[in-house]
């Protein structure tokens, strides 16, 4: 299937509604949008395939006719008596020159400009996918480290909550200062872990604004995007074949293919057609006004040099094959490694999920038990302590299973629809 991904004419919609200045949090699509507008590489990537248009008007003018005006004006040493010594001798003329056979040069250097062309599209939405690669890592980076620093803000929280009613029972003399302190180092603790995460967001950010050229970038994700649902593996295996490298490793060889035949071509003897059209003529060729000229080339002994081109250009397209089928089968591991990957991640924040609910479960439980005395400080901390690493652990399988779901979908050569 081949890669889809936003349209460039939504750019200057993008830009012009304001977005450009980050004034308001971006989605994805949006920061990719940005991001492919930015890119030098795929910059670069345009121009290497007008280069290859280049090439192959270069290769389609070897078949064509060429014509020209001459137009010569000859001055000599002659008494002018005769027509052998006239001083002046001018001539005007169109000339023509047609390839009639070149042991199919042509024909080969033509095709294979086109293989380059599709080869250079390939490489250019391979490198559209690995930037959507990208922006997807840094966009949901963010916003992992985002919604973690509010987990760990909620933890702090309920912690200085929990430590204000300890202190109100440590001055009835219903709690030991003991507790005072430990929860008073459990809340130090998150603290510190905040700003670890503060660091980790603005890293983030700032890997954002590399990609997409916007200072101070947000993000946003909608809350109700559902969980990704995956195809059974042989689905995304057998599009293997329309991944963007896998196409362009195979265009490659094609034009490998092409250029042995060109190389063979010396081997062969050349036919041309040359024509000339006199518009003025002096002296004893007044009276012609055309001729044409039929030359027929054919190679004898070149001292091995066509041979040896043969054998050099028959090798690169056996490497060229050869790279071919190591990048199909490259594709085909991949592929399949993420799939398993992708399934794992479901499978692991599923289970989390349940986790954090009886974790949320578990600890007002514990809440209510200490208030009538049935359990003692620590046994609330260590529970608190578990609701923190169960939610932690839950966003942080949320945004993992994301990222794999992406590069699964680049790992088929699907962009953004």
């Amino acid at each position: 299937m081949p890669m889809r991904v936003l349209r460039w004419s939504l750019l200057p919609c993008l830009l012009w509604s304001g977005i450009a200045t980050a004034a308001q949090p971006l989605t994805l699509e949006e920061c990719y949008q940005l991001a492919l507008s930015r890119s030098e590489e795929l910059a670069i990537q345009a121009e290497v395939i007008k280069a290859t248009e280049g090439r192959f008007l270069q290769a389609l003018a070897q078949a064509l006719p060429t014509v020209s005006f001459v137009s010569t004006d000859k001055r000599q040493d002659g008494s002018g008596s005769s027509a052998f010594t006239l001083k002046n001798v001018p001539e005007r003329k169109f000339t023509f020159s047609q390839p009639l056979f070149s042991g199919f040069k042509e024909f080969a250097a033509i095709a294979g400009s086109r293989d380059e062309r599709r080869q250079r599209v390939a490489e250019r939405e391979r490198a559209e996918l690995l930037l959507l690669v990208d922006v997807v890592e840094a966009f949901y980076l963010l916003r992992e480290q985002q919604e973690d620093f509010k987990a760990l803000e909620a933890i702090r929280v309920t912690l200085e909550e929990r430590l204000n009613e300890l202190r109100q029972r440590e001055t009835l003399g219903r709690t030991r200062h003991s507790e005072v302190a430990s929860a008073k180092a459990q809340l130090r603790r998150v603290e510190a872990e905040r700003e670890l995460v503060l660091g980790r967001i603005e890293t983030a950010r700032h890997l954002l604004e590399f990609l997409t050229g916007l200072p101070e970038v947000d993000v946003v994700t909608d809350a109700a995007e559902p969980l990704p649902k995956l195809e059974p593996v042989s689905a995304y295996l057998s599009q293997a074949t329309e991944r963007p490298d896998v196409r362009a490793a195979e265009s490659a060889w094609k034009v490998a293919q092409h250029t042995v035949t060109i190389a063979k071509s010396e081997l062969w003897p050349s036919v041309d057609l040359d024509g000339n059209y006199y518009t003025k003529r002096v002296g004893n060729a007044s009276g012609v006004d055309w001729d044409v000229t039929l030359t027929v080339d054919v190679p004898i002994f070149q001292g091995g040099e066509a041979v040896g081109k043969v054998r050099e250009e028959s090798s690169q397209a056996r490497q060229a094959h050869l790279r071919f089928e190591a990048t199909m089968r490259q594709a085909l591991r991949e592929i399949d490694d993420l799939y398993s990957q992708t399934a794992s991640s479901q499978e692991r924040y599923l289970s989390l999920k349940r986790a954090h609910e009886a974790s949320e479960e578990s600890f007002r439980l514990q809440v209510e038990d200490y208030r009538v005395n049935l359990v003692n400080h620590l046994d609330v901390l260590q529970e608190l302590q578990a609701l923190q690493d169960a939610r932690r652990d839950l966003i942080n399988a949320t945004y993992e299973m994301k990222r794999l779901y992406w590069r699964l979908q680049t790992a088929v050569g699907q962009g953004m629809a």
